[in-house]
C-alpha cells in the first residue's frame, strides 16, 4: 500500500512539474488572461462585501512607453538585466535588516513578483515561497526579459481592482498607457510598493519625492539604451 500510494504521488508530482512547466512555456507567447492577484482580490471584495470592478487592458511591448519600462526597473530592481530570477546580494541585506527589526523589507526581484502575481497567493508560508521559486525560475529559463518586463507591466497592480499599466494610465491620468510623460511613468512605479495606500495622481510627499529619485536613477541607468542593451544580453534562444 505504502508503495502504491508512493508511486500515485511521485506520478502526481511529474504531471504537475510538467504542466506547470507547459503553462509558463505557453504564457511566453499568449497574454495570460488574469492573475492569481486579481483573483485573490475579487475574493476579498465578496468576504468584506465591498464591490470591486476589476480594470486591465493587455498592451503588447511595443504600446507601453520606454519611460514606464525604465521607470519600473529603476524603482523594483535595477540588477533586471544581470541576474536569473533571484538578487543574492539584495536578498542577503534584506535578512541582516529583517533580523535586526524595524519594518520587514523584501528583495524580491521583478521576476519573482511575475511569478507570485500571477500563479500564487499572498503570504509568507515556506510552501509559497518555494512554488515561487520554482515559477521564478521556470520564468527566466523560458522568457526573454522583454517578455518578462511586458508580462509584470500588465499585471501589476496600481490601486484597488486596477492592473497593468493601461488601466493604470486611465485610472490615475485618464490618458492611454502609450502617452504618459517621463513624470507621470516615474509617479507610478513611485507607488508599486504600496499601491492601494498611495496615489500617482495624487501624490503627497513621500511618493514626490520618491518619483524624482527614480527620474534620477533612469537617467544612471542610460534611460531607453538600458532597454536595448538588455535586450540584446541574452543568447539567440531568449529573443523574441
Amino acid at each position: 500500500m505504502f508503495r502504491f500510494l508512493f508511486r500515485r504521488l511521485f506520478h502526481l508530482l511529474l504531471w504537475l512539474i510538467a504542466g506547470s512547466a507547459l503553462l509558463v512555456l505557453a504564457l511566453r507567447w499568449i497574454p495570460p488572461p488574469g492573475s492569481a492577484l486579481m483573483i485573490e482580490r475579487k475574493v476579498e471584495s465578496w468576504n468584506t462585501a465591498t464591490p470591486i470592478e476589476l480594470q486591465r487592458s493587455w498592451r503588447p511591448w511595443s504600446q507601453l512607453p520606454d519611460d514606464l519600462k525604465l521607470a519600473v526597473i529603476a524603482a523594483e530592481d535595477q540588477k533586471f538585466a544581470e541576474h536569473w530570477g533571484f538578487d543574492l546580494a539584495a536578498i542577503r541585506a534584506a535578512l541582516v535588516h529583517n533580523q535586526e527589526g524595524g519594518s520587514i523589507r523584501g528583495a524580491s526581484t521583478l521576476s519573482q513578483q511575475v511569478a507570485k502575481n500571477l500563479f500564487l497567493w499572498s503570504g509568507r508560508s515556506w510552501l509559497r515561497k518555494g512554488l515561487e521559486v520554482w515559477f521564478t525560475g521556470l520564468i527566466e529559463l523560458l522568457w526573454p526579459k522583454q517578455r518578462i518586463l511586458e508580462v509584470y507591466l500588465n499585471s501589476a497592480e496600481w490601486a484597488d481592482g486596477v492592473f497593468g499599466a493601461q488601466a493604470a494610465a486611465r485610472h490615475h491620468f485618464n490618458k492611454d498607457a502609450s502617452a504618459l510623460s517621463n513624470s507621470q511613468a516615474s509617479l507610478l512605479a513611485a507607488v508599486l510598493p504600496s499601491p492601494r495606500n498611495w496615489s500617482a495622481s495624487r501624490p503627497d510627499a513621500h511618493v514626490s519625492g520618491r518619483a524624482r529619485w527614480i527620474r534620477q536613477q533612469m537617467r544612471q541607468l542610460g534611460g531607453s539604451n538600458y532597454l536595448k542593451q538588455m535586450q540584446s544580453d541574452r543568447p539567440a534562444w531568449f529573443a523574441d
